[in-house]
């Protein structure tokens, strides 16, 4: 017959105890080592005997690592538990503090709107007013402040603008000067080439009438038999003819 289920309790009898605790912890440290070999595992394994002896096992001796590793491990898991339960009771009250806050903030807000004032003491109507002077004359002070670097900006700017504006005056001044000689040049040649115009310029006199044909002033001139004179009408009378401008050489040679 095979042997019977062991019923697990303590063992009364202290040899035989003893006996079993050799023989189970051996076995236990080679199911330890064909664990960590078979599946790649790091393995420890500490066991105190009731006379307080120590039996250790660890893969590839290191058992202060994987103790390092498994207090790493067992802390954080610990810390992480802990930050839930502590972040959800911290949120909690945090809620309630900035819901208290948001309310004051709106209270406040619509006081210093000079709204719902009915409910504020004496003492609380002072303190308000002395918080809204307290809050004109800083504002007072920064609007100031702000038209002051305003003006000395814009001074500052003007001042540019004047540098450059007496740059510019003073560079068309240079201009000009440099420009001067050529332009009274230019004008004493326009003076001259007038001049000699000028005098090539004849002005024609206006000459009377001549008469080519004698003494007469007038062409085609009869006397009748009673004494009396008559214009040719088939003549047209000299006087009434206009004057002719003729050139200077002309005139020379008529008046030879």
């Amino acid at each position: 017959m095979g042997r019977g289920r062991v019923q697990l309790k303590r063992i009364e009898n202290k040899i035989n105890r003893q006996v079993t605790f050799s023989k189970r912890r051996a076995g236990l440290l080679k199911k330890a080592q064909e664990i960590s070999v078979l599946c790649d595992a790091e393995v420890a394994l500490i066991v105190f005997s009731t006379k307080g002896k120590l039996f250790e096992y660890s893969t590839d001796s290191c058992m202060e690592r994987i103790l390092e590793r498994y207090e790493r491990y067992s802390y954080s898991e610990k810390q992480l538990l802990a930050n839930d339960h502590e972040s959800t009771g911290s949120w909690t009250l945090e809620h309630a503090k900035l819901k208290a806050r948001v309310e004051v903030l709106q209270r406040n807000h619509s006081h210093f709107m000079g709204e719902d004032l009915q409910s504020l003491s004496l003492k609380e109507l002072q303190n308000l007013e002395q918080q809204l002077d307290s809050a004109l004359k800083h504002i007072r002070s920064r609007k100031n402040q702000v038209m002051y670097e305003s003006i000395s900006e814009l001074q500052k700017k003007d001042k540019a603008l004047q540098e450059q504006n007496n740059l510019l005056a003073k560079k068309v001044k240079e201009k000009e000067k440099a420009l001067a000689p050529q332009a009274q040049s230019w004008e004493q040649q326009v003076q001259n080439q007038g001049l000699d115009c000028s005098s090539t310029l004849l002005q024609p006199e206006a000459l009377q009438s001549l008469n080519f044909g004698g003494g007469s002033n007038y062409q085609g001139i009869r006397s009748d038999g009673s004494g009396g004179i008559h214009e040719n009408e088939n003549e047209t009378p000299t006087a009434n003819r206009p004057n002719t401008l003729l050139p200077p050489w002309m005139l020379r040679h008529l008046n030879e």
